[in-house]
C-alpha cells in the first residue's frame, strides 16, 4: 500500500514541476517572462484546491485507488495539452487539468494509510509516503532539463504524461484489494464537497494546522517554482546546473520528510517539530536571498539541501497530525479540508513572489519576504506545543 501511494505521489508531483524545471526554456518558447512560471503554478494549485474538496466524497464512493488513477489521467492530460497546443491558453487549461490531478492524491492516500497505521508510527509513515512529493521534484530536476535540451519542451511534457498513464494502468491489479471499503451509495452532493472545510472550521486544532500550512506552502512552492530561474538569471547557472540544484533541494526534502517524522514520533511531537522547521525555513530563505555568483557551488548546494529539508520536509508531520486530530473515520475529509487551505497558499504564494520579484527587479526580494511570516508561524507553534493537550 505504501509503495503504491508513494509511486503515484511521486509521478503526479513530477508532473506539477515539469514546467518550473525548464522554466526559462518554456518562457522562451511561449515568448513570455520567466516570472509567469509562478502564475502557472498558481493555476495548477487553484485546480488542486478545487479537486481536494471534491476528493473526499470521490474516495468514499469510488475508492482511494480509483480516485488516484483518475488523478493520474487528469495530470497526463494537463501535460499533453500544452505540448499539443503550445500557447498561453493551452498552458492555462493544461495547468488546471494538472491541478485537478494533483488535488485528490493526498486525501486518497491519507484514507488508505489512516486505516492501517498505528498512532505511535503515524508521523513516520505519513512522512515516508510524503517523500513522493520531493522525490517527484528530484526526478523533475534531474530528468526534465535533459529532455528539454535534447528534444525540446514539448517531448519532455509528453514523456512525463506517458509515465503518469503507465502508472495508472500498473495500479489496476490492486484496485479490488485497496478499494474494498468503497461505498457506491455515497452521494456526491455539493454539501458533501464542502464538508472538509466545514469540519476544519469547526475544529480549532485543524484550523490552526491549516493556517500554518498556508504559510509553509508559500515557502515550499516559491522555492520549487523559482529556484531554477533564480539561479539561472541571478547567479549565472546553466539550465542543467540549476536543475541539479533543484534536485538537491528536493533530495533534502526526501531525507527531511523521513527524518522529521521519526524525530516527531520519538522526541519532539508534531508541534515542536514544526516550530523548529519554521525557524529553519526562515534562516534558509534569508541566506538564499544573500547568495552571490562568487559563492562556491558546493556551499550553495549545501544551503539548498537544508532549505529543501525544512521547506519541503514538513508535510508528513503536518498530515499525520491532521489525521490524528480528525474525528474517527474522517481522515480523508479532514485532509481534504486542510489541504484546500494549503493549496490556497500555493495559489497565492508563487504569484505574489513573482510579482514582488518583478516589481523589485530581483528574486532576492521574494526570498526575503518569506522570512517574517515563517518566523511568526514558528512562534505560534512553539506556544501551542506547551499546552497540556499539545495542540
Amino acid at each position: 500500500m505504501l509503495g503504491v501511494t508513494l509511486a503515484i505521489q511521486a509521478l503526479v508531483s513530477m508532473g506539477v514541476l515539469v514546467v518550473p524545471a525548464m522554466g526559462p526554456a518554456v518562457a522562451l518558447a511561449l515568448g513570455v517572462s520567466p516570472t509567469l512560471v509562478g502564475a502557472y503554478i498558481g493555476i495548477v494549485y487553484l485546480g488542486a484546491m478545487v479537486a481536494s474538496l471534491v476528493s473526499a466524497p470521490l474516495v468514499l464512493r469510488y475508492g482511494a485507488l480509483r480516485t488516484s488513477q483518475g488523478a493520474l489521467v487528469a495530470c497526463a492530460c494537463g501535460l499533453a495539452l500544452p505540448a499539443a497546443w503550445p500557447t498561453l491558453p493551452g498552458a492555462v487549461v493544461g495547468a488546471l487539468l494538472t491541478g485537478f490531478g494533483y488535488g485528490p492524491i493526498t486525501p486518497a492516500s491519507s484514507h488508505l494509510l489512516a486505516r492501517t497505521t498505528p498512532a505511535h508510527r503515524a508521523s513516520f509513515v505519513f512522512s515516508l509516503k510524503q517523500t513522493g512529493v520531493p522525490l517527484g521534484g528530484v526526478m523533475a530536476g534531474a530528468i526534465v532539463p535533459l529532455l528539454a535540451l535534447a528534444a525540446g519542451p514539448r517531448p519532455a511534457l509528453l514523456a512525463v504524461a506517458a509515465a503518469c498513464l503507465a502508472c495508472a494502468v500498473a495500479a489496476q491489479p490492486l484496485r479490488n484489494q485497496l478499494d474494498a471499503d468503497r461505498d457506491p451509495s455515497q452521494p456526491l452532493r455539493m454539501g458533501s464537497l464542502a464538508g472538509g472545510l466545514h469540519l476544519v472550521a469547526s475544529q480549532p486544532t485543524l484550523a490552526r494546522l491549516a493556517a500554518m500550512s498556508f504559510v509553509f506552502s508559500i515557502v515550499q512552492l516559491s522555492l520549487s517554482t523559482y529556484l531554477v530561474t533564480f539561479l539561472s538569471t541571478a547567479l549565472g547557472y546553466t539550465l542543467l546546473a540549476a536543475g541539479a540544484a533543484l534536485s538537491a533541494a528536493q533530495a533534502g526534502g526526501v531525507v527531511g520528510r523521513v527524518l522529521w517524522g521519526f524525530v516527531a514520533d520519538r522526541w519532539l511531537g508534531a508541534y515542536r517539530m514544526l516550530a523548529v522547521l519554521a525557524l529553519a525555513m526562515a534562516m534558509c530563505a534569508a541566506a538564499t536571498a544573500a547568495l552571490q555568483a562568487g559563492v562556491p557551488q558546493a556551499l550553495t548546494l549545501a544551503l539548498l539541501v537544508a532549505f529543501g529539508a525544512s521547506a519541503i520536509g514538513w508535510n508528513g508531520v503536518y498530515l499525520a497530525e491532521v489525521a490524528r486530530r480528525a474525528p474517527p473515520g474522517m481522515a480523508a475529509v479532514a485532509t481534504a479540508g486542510t489541504l484546500a487551505v494549503t493549496f490556497f497558499g500555493v495559489v497565492l504564494g508563487p504569484v505574489l513572489f513573482g510579482a514582488l520579484s518583478g516589481a523589485m527587479g530581483s528574486y532576492r526580494a521574494g526570498f526575503l519576504a518569506l522570512v517574517v511570516p515563517t518566523l511568526a508561524c514558528g512562534w505560534v507553534l512553539l506556544r501551542v506545543s506547551r499546552r497540556p493537550d499539545g495542540g
